[in-house]
């Protein structure tokens, strides 16, 4: 798989898992919920993977200011996502914290989005390195 292919499908697979996240999360449907967390997890590990691969065939510093924007957020968003799975365990343990996981959840897939799109212009506004023969 081309590191484009396996971005795109991960990227695509992930915010699937995210949406599916989302609504069995406000159904409490506690069941369903986290093997779907969970798996979301798993595949943003393959979309950051797959982006990591992609990054090695432009030249990223000369997509300028968004650069440095896109990798604060890009970790940002990767560490935050350990709020929700405390949260949630928290929650786990006293259904009155279930407010707060809902605002934190809500919160990371902000940033989640916020990173896909600083992502994209950085890649647009980055020069492809000439291919190795």
């Amino acid at each position: 798989m081309t590191a484009t292919t396996g971005f795109v499908t991960f990227l695509v697979v992930t915010l699937g898992l995210l949406g599916g996240a989302v609504a069995t999360g406000l159904r409490a449907q506690r069941r369903r919920h986290i093997p779907i967390v969970l798996s979301a997890v798993a595949s943003l590990g393959f979309t950051i993977y797959y982006a990591e691969q992609l990054g090695h065939a432009y030249d990223l510093e000369a997509a300028g200011r968004i650069y440095p924007i896109h990798i604060f957020f890009a970790k940002l968003a990767t560490l935050s996502y350990l709020l929700p799975i405390a949260t949630g365990i928290a929650t786990i343990r006293n259904a009155t914290r279930r407010p707060l996981h809902r605002r934190v959840a809500f919160l990371v897939l902000a940033l989640t989005v916020v990173t896909a799109i600083t992502g994209t212009w950085m890649i647009l506004a980055a020069e492809p390195l000439p291919a190795n023969p």
